[in-house]
């Protein structure tokens, strides 16, 4: 019998699932993380761009190429090892070694990756983060490096999964360009567990970026979101006092819900995305599971004060333009009724004109038809006397007699013929 045939994505779709593990990093240990991002329309780059641009780096220390096709690679680089993701807008590279420098975020952990490869990567660099392991010291000890490494007022220092590890940052961009956070982990936690620390504190950092890329546009379509509804309020006040032409006001409201709709469409993707990545930023700090350490603020509560408000403003000024657009729809049906509503008064006025213009053109037409009768009946008198002249000796009766007596018959044969062709024409 035949094995059971199997989907072709059966196989994929399966490992799909145990495709992007954790990595295994010891305590201590520094770790460079990057994040590369194509300007405009990265969803839709040439993803193989990305492909070459990784091979670049591995052929630099001779290390195996990725599977054709593949969005994720680890692989080792010299005394690094790497570990390599595609997303749908975003490559992100993550370098990781044994052991710290005495110099804490040392700028020179960054030349894991050559100037002249960075100056090649197909985008730009929308963050960029160092990451300093090492064993957890005493309390008063993380206190002090935290107030020494990262600034006061935005410092974040917290526990995370169930106390094994304390992680501090501030979530500020140092002079080498670069974003700094320290792991404290304890002596019995285990590599892949700081390894799920680290990539975790990655990721919130990447999709808070990401999606602060929709607060800035947000923000750069406020301005015009306003003026459009300062003019649209206008048009909505003219329309209701009727002090301009219902078709100019119409023209208008359809320029203006033209732009709304086109404004929508350019936007949607972005504000979509950014909905999502706060979605993961929110989802990727619960994950650490924070407690308060020494006071600090902790991860989640910086993310409330910080960037929540941006979000909310994503999220307002999606709505409102779709509320705008929505009210400039409605104000255009409600023109174009009124507007047709004018057109059927004007056509039922014109059809009225037009009745009674017929009907005058049939007193017209019936008139003509009495003085085409007296015309026709004229000239067959006339024509009839002077058929019947030779009559008049034989019956003893002038001229005049004589076409007196056919006047009124011929008067009415010709007024028969009319009527009848009339009927005929009808």
């Amino acid at each position: 019998m035949p094995p059971i045939q199997d989907h072709p994505l059966r196989y994929p779709l399966t490992n799909e699932l145990h495709a992007r593990p954790f990595p295994a990093m010891s305590s201590p240990c520094t770790v460079v993380y990057l994040a590369v991002k194509q300007p405009n329309e990265a969803e839709h780059r040439d993803r193989m761009q990305d492909l070459h641009h990784l091979t670049d780096l591995l052929d630099r220390h001779g290390a195996p190429h990725p599977q054709p096709g593949a969005t994720h690679h680890m692989a080792q680089i010299g005394r690094h090892m790497l570990k390599w993701e595609q997303h749908t807008e975003f490559v992100s590279y993550t370098v990781y070694s044994d052991g710290t420098g005495t110099r804490a975020f040392d700028p020179a952990d960054f030349e894991v990756f050559p100037a002249e490869w960075l100056a090649a990567a197909p985008g730009q660099r929308i963050t960029s983060t160092m990451f300093r392991v090492e064993p957890r010291p005493a309390d008063a000890a993380v206190k002090t490096l935290a107030q020494e490494w990262f600034v006061p007022e935005s410092v974040v220092v917290s526990q995370v999964l169930d106390g094994s590890a304390v992680i501090a940052g501030d979530f500020r961009i140092d002079p080498a360009g670069h974003m700094r956070f320290a792991v404290f982990p304890n002596a019995e936690t285990g590599s892949q567990r700081i390894g799920r620390i680290v990539q975790r504190l990655c990721e919130i950092e990447t999709y808070r970026a990401m999606a602060m890329l929709g607060f800035s546009r947000a923000r750069g379509l406020t301005p015009t979101i306003s003026a459009l509804d300062t003019h649209l309020s206008e048009m909505m006040v003219a329309m209701t006092a009727g002090s301009a032409p219902a078709e100019q006001t119409l023209s208008q409201l359809l320029t203006v819900s033209a732009e709304l709709e086109a404004m929508a469409a350019r936007s949607a993707f972005r504000f979509s995305a950014t909905g999502a990545y706060d979605a993961l930023v929110s989802q990727r700090v619960s994950l650490l599971r924070e407690t308060r350490y020494e006071g600090f603020q902790t991860l989640a509560e910086f993310m409330l004060r910080r960037f929540e408000p941006a979000m909310r403003t994503v999220k307002s000024t999606e709505k409102r333009l779709e509320t705008l657009a929505d009210r400039a729809r409605r104000a255009g049906e409600l023109l174009r009724t009124r507007v047709d509503v004018e057109r059927s008064a004007q056509n039922q006025a014109l059809l009225a004109s037009m009745d009674r213009r017929a009907d005058m053109a049939l007193r017209l037409q019936h008139t003509v038809e009495g003085l085409s009768v007296v015309a026709i009946s004229y000239y067959a008198v006339s024509l009839a006397a002077y058929a019947l002249y030779p009559l008049t000796t034989a019956l003893d009766i002038s001229k005049g007699s004589l076409t007196a007596l056919i006047t009124l018959p011929v008067v009415g044969l010709v007024w028969l013929a009319v009527r009848r062709i009339r009927k005929k024409l009808h």
